[in-house]
């Protein structure tokens, strides 16, 4: 049996990016620095924060309310309370949420639910039978933010913490790269707070997906191996096997990818710094327009 190399007990991982092998114990103390280490990096967690944690039900989500509630528990000056989304998946986010709530329980924290019902008269489901040339995720992520950062602010928030993880980073930055869409690109790390929109925060960006999973199971967290039933209609999908096969074949090149991103992202122009914010004319939101792309969505599907 390979041995740590802090230590003479057993080795349960290989870091290829780092060339360690660590036991269980020295694991998670790497894991847990790694994730205090950016928090502090990028001035994520101030006195007088009110953080909404958002919370999936999955793997990533239940690690960084573990991590902040650790945190919080030993400062006055920082409050926490979750929130979640139901988008209406049948069988998926339901069996989700339900965990979720239970292990919400034994923390006392204050937590409220949105839905893709109340917010806008449709589940996802619903929205997807219609047959629309987008995939389910066009619509799904403009609700979704929708929704979490209306829930953050009318509770109060001044920050809402989400569980990206490495692999979800260095997707987005190759995904939107690829597409050329450089404003979304921008937005990934805004330089400045936008009126209207709570800013946020993933303390999980550096640490990769897999690592998440064995933490999880090593501290029995209510882990999931269950996947969005339309996750493989996206074009992150192709995405996240290209950068797997890379990653298998160049370890380290996901984290080359954020620190790449990092010193290329004062040099980006920032539309949203530049453009006035609206009020969408329909729901008050704010906007880059005078409609939001999440009331022009959903004017397409209730006419």
């Amino acid at each position: 049996m390979i041995k740590c190399d802090k230590c003479n007990h057993d080795a349960i991982i290989y870091q290829r990016y780092s060339g360690m092998h660590l036991c269980e114990t020295h694991f998670k103390e790497d894991l847990l620095r790694r994730i205090k280490r950016t928090i502090r990096k990028h001035g994520m967690i101030k006195s007088g924060d009110k953080i909404a944690v958002a919370l999936s039900g999955g793997k990533d989500s239940f690690l960084l309310l573990n991590v902040l509630y650790e945190i919080v528990s030993v400062r006055r000056d920082v409050e926490l309370f979750v929130i979640s989304v139901d988008e209406g998946i049948e069988g998926y986010r339901d069996r989700l949420l339900t965990r979720a709530s239970s292990f919400l329980k034994e923390l006392g924290l204050f937590y409220r639910v949105g839905s893709f019902r109340e917010e806008i008269g449709r589940t996802l489901d619903e929205i997807v039978s219609m047959g629309f040339k987008e995939t389910p995720c066009s619509f799904c992520g403009v609700f979704r933010k929708r929704i979490l950062n209306r829930l953050a602010r009318e509770h109060g928030a001044t920050k809402v913490a989400t569980g990206h993880n490495l692999d979800d980073e260095a997707q987005s930055i190759l995904m939107n790269y690829l597409k050329g869409d450089i404003e979304r690109l921008a937005r990934l790390m805004p330089l400045r707070p936008i009126e209207g929109f709570i800013p946020r925060i993933k303390p999980l960006r550096e640490i990769p997906e897999r690592e998440i999973t064995l933490y999880g199971l090593l501290e029995d967290l209510p882990t999931t191996v269950m996947e969005c039933p339309y996750a493989s209609r996206a074009f992150r999908s192709d995405i996240r096997e290209v950068l797997n096969i890379l990653e298998d074949r160049h370890p380290g090149i996901s984290y080359s990818i954020i620190r790449g991103f990092e010193k290329i992202r004062p040099l980006l122009p920032d539309r949203l710094e530049e453009e006035e914010i609206w009020r969408c004319e329909t729901c008050g939101e704010p906007s880059s327009g005078r409609i939001c792309k999440a009331c022009m969505l959903k004017d397409r599907f209730l006419r």
